[in-house]
């Protein structure tokens, strides 16, 4: 399956053009005898960071309006791919053709609407449609088996929302947004509690360490508070990760000009009571 070529052979020197074969074959040759020790040590589980990090660079060069980054981006993205493809057909298990082969007919398969009989007469419908499918095709015979499939490593703010859509699709859901914002608040609550509780409760109590459990029932409060946090946010169609994203944005350019206001005064952050630090920070706020 594997078709060893030279540098020569390959025209690996620095030309105008490359196409998607030449980047195949680069990459075979970098991963072979020939070419480069660290690529040829790989495994899958070695890169399997490198492949995330370069589909969220690619999200961020999409998020920049940046064409020629994201086009760097989907670069490195089609890199991993054929990455992992080599090292699959060094092992004799499959191929980039085989890649494509699977992909190919589940898109067709799952475009009935498309390519057989029945037809869609909107995007919801043909969701509705790929859905369907996709739960016959991976034997999920409850809504807790599509729960399930919902991938582990993604964002997981992601993935609360996508268990979430899956309840929700046999209605168990709030049906307004107020019952959402209702269950958050008695999160808050909770999680309150658990604080109080942990504060209340000495390090040994009966003979046994409550450190752990306590530590362990405010966390587990605390993840109640954000998978309600989520919820509210399916309501109003906002993406908790990119919500979240932009917080972080916002407090870092607030916390570079209270950091700039600052030394302006010939003073450093660390010499500052946090009074004096929120009292500028204030400020910057009301600046915006």
């Amino acid at each position: 399956m594997v078709d060893s070529v030279g540098t020569q052979e390959a025209g690996f020197q620095m030309r105008s053009n490359y196409d998607v074969s030449d980047f195949q074959k680069l990459m075979q040759f970098l991963c072979g005898p020939n070419g480069c020790p660290w690529d040829s040590e790989q495994t899958h589980e070695s890169i399997k960071r490198n492949l995330l990090e370069e589909a969220y660079e690619a999200a961020e060069a999409i998020d920049n309006n940046d064409t020629d980054g994201l086009i760097e981006e989907l670069g490195d993205v089609l890199m991993q791919v054929i990455f992992h493809a080599d090292m699959a057909d060094r092992a004799g298990k499959f191929d980039l053709d085989k890649i494509a082969d699977v992909a190919c007919k589940k898109l067709i398969r799952r475009h009935p609407h498309v390519f057989g009989e029945v037809r869609a007469n909107d995007g919801s419908e043909s969701l509705a449609f790929w859905d369907d499918i996709k739960r016959k095709e991976k034997l999920h015979d409850t809504t807790c088996d599509a729960m399930k499939s919902v991938a582990r490593n993604l964002p997981q703010l992601w993935r609360a929302e996508k268990i979430q859509k899956k309840a929700a699709k046999v209605g168990f859901d709030w049906p307004t947004y107020e019952g959402a914002l209702e269950s958050l608040q008695d999160e808050l609550e909770e999680l309150k509690n658990a604080i109080r509780q942990a504060n209340d409760c000495g390090t040994v109590k009966d003979g046994k360490d409550h450190k752990a459990s306590t530590h362990e029932a405010i966390q587990e409060e605390f993840g109640d508070l954000l998978f309600s946090a989520v919820n509210l946010a399916r309501f109003f169609d906002i993406d908790p990760e990119q919500a979240l994203s932009a917080t972080n944005d916002k407090f870092m350019a607030r916390f570079g000009r209270l950091e700039t206001a600052v030394m302006a005064q010939g003073k450093n952050l660390g010499d500052m009571t946090l009074d004096e630090m929120e009292f500028i920070y204030q400020q910057v706020k009301l600046e915006e």
